[in-house]
């Protein structure tokens, strides 16, 4: 059994197409993903463990052992990187098999799911348990299935484009319900939402959900063009339009020479660094270079850097209206990394700025190469682990990087 445990690995690894730099890095984080996913559905997981806190002896514990759309939509870009596609295939079957059953075309998707693709159990807090070091409470279920999350649908169809690019050719009964989805987005995107962070205030115009509306739309119509599918193509791209010139005008800060968290907000938002990898701006677009250095910026001064670790908000300012202050958020330091290497062609000296914070957060893994959510003051993990989110975004980081790098 020990021997066909290390041959099955073995195997799997050897799928791998990338071999450029820190191979070891991107290799172990392909390893953690695919520990991440359950094989007899496809569903991938956003961490493995509950109740890891934010903040030690604070009350941001949240459980992590689902579904997320967002999650696993990320996880399959980061496996088809580096040729990985019987992950993508397990993720499509997962949304065509499991997930859907759930799928109400006139409803927002849900946020997670089991790996079984039921409904998580509603949130609850074991009160007995003392959680690590005193950090209660200690929950089981997540919340956050109740939120309205409009950010899901462009990770999702980022995904699927992908897939169909990539790996084979999605099915005409999938493209049906991409389609119906992509006309519920026309007419649902100026909701208010929870976001990305699923803030459990008052729903807001984030930003970031607005982008990653306008990628679901921009890639159903790259999708429907490629395979000459039916669409409602001219609704789209008014809808996809409209999006992009809300962003530019309600979205930008003259003050901050920034794009924000949500409307008529000032403070920033780490999770704006993915506009130009999803190709909503060109990394070198004036105001994404200057959100890229305010981001830059130590908290003290406005920003949400220390030293080469980012805050994904304004740490202070408790805009999720939660007490403590959490860590430094480990997939936002990573793209970082990627939009200062996405610049660099109009900023080379951004280049050398992007290798040294990528060489320093890998210092942050612990012994086995594994990420927790967050990175404490001390270094220390934080939150659950080993956490998706991270790893992927360490294999785009290091693809990307090692890319430009090369020359290419």
């Amino acid at each position: 059994m020990f021997q066909t445990t290390v041959k099955f690995w073995q195997r799997w690894l050897s799928s791998c197409t990338y071999r450029g730099r820190w191979r070891e890095q991107v290799e172990r984080s392909a390893l953690a993903l695919k520990l991440l996913t359950f094989e007899p559905t496809g569903a991938i997981v956003a961490a493995a463990t509950t109740s890891l806190p934010e903040v030690i002896g604070g009350v941001r514990n949240w459980d992590y052992r689902y579904s997320w759309l967002r999650d696993a939509a990320f996880t399959i870009y980061g496996f088809l990187r580096i040729g990985f596609e019987e992950e993508a295939v397990g993720f499509v079957r997962w949304i065509h098999e499991h997930a859907r059953q759930r799928f109400h075309a006139k409803k927002p998707l849900p946020v997670l799911n089991t790996v079984r693709a039921e409904a998580s159990p509603p949130e609850c807090i074991l009160q007995h348990w003392e959680g690590y070091r005193g950090s209660a409470p200690v929950r089981i279920g997540n919340a956050a299935a109740s939120q309205v999350q409009m950010d899901i649908y462009g990770e999702l169809l980022d995904s699927l484009y992908l897939y169909n690019k990539y790996v084979g050719p999605i099915s005409y009964d999938l493209w049906t319900r991409i389609r119906r989805r992509l006309n519920w987005v026309c007419t649902n995107w100026r909701r208010p939402d929870a976001g990305i962070w699923e803030m459990r205030g008052r729903p807001r115009h984030f930003v970031y959900s607005k982008v990653m509306d306008w990628v679901a739309l921009d890639r159903g119509i790259r999708l429907a063009d490629k395979r000459s599918f039916p669409s409602d193509r001219e609704k789209w791209i008014a809808e996809r339009d409209r999006i992009y010139e809300e962003v530019m005008e309600k979205g930008w800060s003259e003050k901050r020479n920034a794009f924000t968290q949500c409307y008529g907000s000032h403070d920033l938002d780490a999770s704006l660094l993915i506009m130009p990898l999803v190709f909503f701006m060109g990394p070198s677009d004036p105001r994404m270079l200057g959100t890229v250095e305010a981001i830059l910026r130590s908290p003290r001064h406005g920003g949400l850097t220390s030293g080469n670790l980012v805050y994904r908000y304004p740490p202070t300012r408790r805009v999720d209206g939660l007490p403590g202050e959490e860590g430094t958020f480990n997939m936002c330091s990573f793209w970082l990394v990627e939009a200062l290497t996405r610049a660099s062609h109009a900023q080379p000296e951004r280049l050398g700025q992007a290798r040294l914070i990528f060489e320093r957060m890998l210092g942050y893994s612990n012994h086995l190469g594994l990420y927790a959510e967050q990175t404490g003051p001390q270094g220390e993990a934080l939150g659950n682990f080993p956490q998706a989110f991270t790893h992927l975004a360490l294999i785009s980081a290091a693809y990307n990087l090692n890319r430009v790098l090369e020359g290419g």
